[in-house]
């Protein structure tokens, strides 16, 4: 934990000051062994990012006087469609995302898909908020990402795509093609994913449709925890790289 994060119910008598317990509690004390008058990077949810100075800690609580005079970092130009991993792997990637600073996230189906992915307890909203929490403690940001599931692919990608995608570069990760990642260069990318064997010929004909264009981005095949968070830095490097021209 590199920040501790609070949100509005946080504070205590004033907006001054915040009364932290529960793990945050043990990780100011127990970890950082913080004493009165110590100071701590602190952050308000969704808000600024500042500093606390500790000015009570009892056996069970602390109490901080905070000031918030920082942005968060910038956002990720980017917007991921991401085919519904394993449970497991669904918990990791979305960690790599988040500390990534990808703000809009869309889980949706597949052909390759389990049906039985979209019942795992990981999607719980409270599951998928605490991940995105230790995410952002780890990034030292605030901003909590917004995230969608799409369990039915064909009115996804007939209704809804067309307008997610304006303004953006719609890109398919593709090991395969013929188009490399590293040729591309824009301000603001819709990136897919396909699940573990990829996108079968008429997801990807869908996508084409709508839009997007398949991009391979090196000779290996990677599973979805290690390509997502590689493919995002290739892209998010080609976005720093893009120069505007008068």
């Amino acid at each position: 934990m590199n920040i501790i994060l609070f949100d509005e119910t946080d504070y205590y008598q004033n907006k001054d000051t915040i009364r932290l317990s529960g793990y945050r509690f043990d990780h100011i004390s127990e970890i950082l062994k913080s004493k009165k008058n110590d100071l701590l990077q602190v952050g308000l949810i969704n808000g600024k990012l500042g500093t606390g100075k500790v000015i009570e800690i009892t056996g069970q609580y602390t109490d901080i006087s905070v000031t918030l005079d920082k942005d968060p970092p910038l956002p990720a130009s980017l917007t991921l469609l991401l085919a519904l991993p394993r449970p497991k792997i669904l918990k990791r990637t979305l960690k790599h995302i988040t500390v990534l600073g990808v703000k809009k996230i869309f889980l949706i189906n597949s052909f390759r898909v389990d049906k039985s992915y979209w019942q795992t307890p990981v999607l719980d909203k409270e599951k998928i908020k605490d991940i995105f929490l230790n995410s952002l403690e780890q990034s030292c940001d605030t901003v909590l990402p917004e995230l969608f599931m799409k369990p039915l692919f064909k009115p996804f990608v007939e209704d809804e795509l067309p307008d997610i995608i304006k303004n953006t570069i719609p890109v398919i990760a593709h090991p395969k093609a013929a188009n490399t990642l590293v040729d591309i260069s824009g301000k603001h990318f819709t990136l897919a994913v396909g699940p573990e064997g990829g996108f079968i010929p008429y997801e990807i004909k869908k996508l084409k449709e709508c839009g997007f264009e398949e991009y391979n981005f090196g000779e290996r095949i990677l599973p979805v925890e290690t390509a997502v968070p590689g493919i995002i830095s290739i892209l998010t490097r080609s976005i720093h790289s893009c120069v505007d021209v008068p």
